[in-house]
């Protein structure tokens, strides 16, 4: 039957009784097990995003920054936004004391990729993953 398909009688499991054979081609079944062999999972670096404002929490914050580190040991970036409204504005240095004691307790698993600065009405820091 192999002969008249042009293709390969392949025994495919020969520990089991009785052995297992297939008719297919053993070329591109060799190609196969091999791109199953070397197949590895590339992890696609994500995007993740924190946000806070002046009135949050310490220990708010604290889960925050929780997330943020099992975000940074599974190789995704964080940015961290301190989210300004009406006259909380007024009071930047309180969202710059925040967004310092997060980049300060996150600096064992992360680098600083982009320090904080305001755009608009939000104070902005990108973090990424540090290389081991």
């Amino acid at each position: 039957m192999a002969r008249e398909a042009n293709l390969d009688l392949v025994e495919v499991n020969p520990n089991d009784r009785p052995p297992v054979c297939k008719i297919l081609d053993y070329g591109k079944f060799r190609y196969q097990q091999s791109r199953k062999n070397n197949k590895s999972k590339v992890h696609h670096q994500k995007m993740k995003e924190l946000r806070v404002r002046p009135k949050t929490g310490d220990h708010d914050i604290e889960t925050k920054i929780n997330q943020a580190r099992k975000f940074l040991e599974h190789k995704d970036k964080v940015q961290v936004n301190v989210l300004f409204k009406g006259r909380e504005l007024q009071h930047i240095e309180e969202g710059k004391r925040i967004i310092d004691m997060i980049l300060e307790k996150l600096q064992d698993v992360a680098k600083v990729e982009k320090p904080p600065s305001m755009e608009g009405k939000k104070l902005t820091a990108m973090l990424g993953p540090k290389k081991e």
